[in-house]
C-alpha cells in the first residue's frame, strides 16, 4: 500500500514552542502554497484521511479546493499529533531537562507531559493503518493529512512492523517540513 503523507503548514506560534494536541492554526498563505505543491504531485482519486486538528483541516480544505477528484477528507483523530499534556505550548527551553531525559530513557512508555506515551501514538497509528490496509489492500493508495509525529510513527511501522515496541534509537528523526509531502510503502499483510 502506498501511504501519501502531507504535513500541515507552519503554525502561527512563536518558534521553539512544544505543541502537539493543541489546536493551533496554520499560516494561511503557507497552507495555500503547500496545497498547490501537493496538488501537482498527488495521483488522481486518492482517499483522504485528515487529523482532527484544525491545522490539518486547513490543509485538507485548501487541497480539496484544488483537487476535487480526491475523495472527501474523512476526519480521523488517530491521526492527531501526540498530546504533550502539561508541556503543551511551553517553550522547549523551559521544559526541565530531567523531564526530557525520563522520556528518552523510557521512550515507549513514559507519558511526557502526563497524557500520552510514544507507544500510544504508535498503537493508534497502527490501528488506522490496519483499517486502511483492510479497506484498500496492498495495491491501494491513500493520503493522510497529518503531523510530524504521526508521519514518524507511520514510517517506524513501515520499517519495523506493527507489533514491535518503539525503541528510541530506531525512531525516525526525519519528517517532511511543514507543508511537505512524502510517500511510503507499507507491507502489513
Amino acid at each position: 500500500m502506498k501511504l501519501w503523507l502531507l504535513r500541515h503548514a507552519r503554525v502561527e506560534l512563536a518558534p521553539g514552542l512544544c505543541y502537539g494536541a493543541s489546536d493551533v492554526a496554520a499560516d494561511e498563505a503557507e497552507t495555500r502554497v503547500a496545497a498547490q505543491a501537493a496538488a501537482a504531485s498527488l495521483p488522481a482519486g486518492l482517499a483522504v484521511r485528515v487529523s482532527g486538528l484544525g491545522r490539518a483541516g486547513q490543509m485538507a480544505e485548501a487541497l480539496g479546493a484544488l483537487r476535487p477528484d480526491l475523495g472527501p477528507a474523512q476526519r480521523d483523530p488517530r491521526l492527531n499529533e501526540m498530546d504533550f499534556g502539561t508541556f503543551e505550548l511551553q517553550s522547549w527551553d523551559a521544559i526541565p531537562r530531567d523531564a526530557i531525559d525520563l522520556w528518552v530513557a523510557d521512550f515507549a512508555s513514559h507519558r511526557f507531559g502526563g497524557v500520552e506515551c510514544t507507544q500510544d501514538v504508535i498503537d493508534r497509528v497502527g490501528l488506522a493503518l490496519q483499517e486502511q490496509w483492510a479497506h484498500c489492500g496492498p495495491a491501494g493508495e491513500v493520503l493522510w493529512i497529518t503531523h510530524a509525529g504521526v508521519i514518524r510513527a507511520a514510517t517506524y511501522i513501515a520499517q519495523h512492523g506493527l507489533h514491535r515496541q518503539v525503541e528510541v534509537d530506531l525512531w525516525p528523526t526525519a519528517a517532511p517540513p511543514p507543508g511537505g509531502l512524502t510517500c511510503i510503502e507499507l507491507h502489513l499483510g
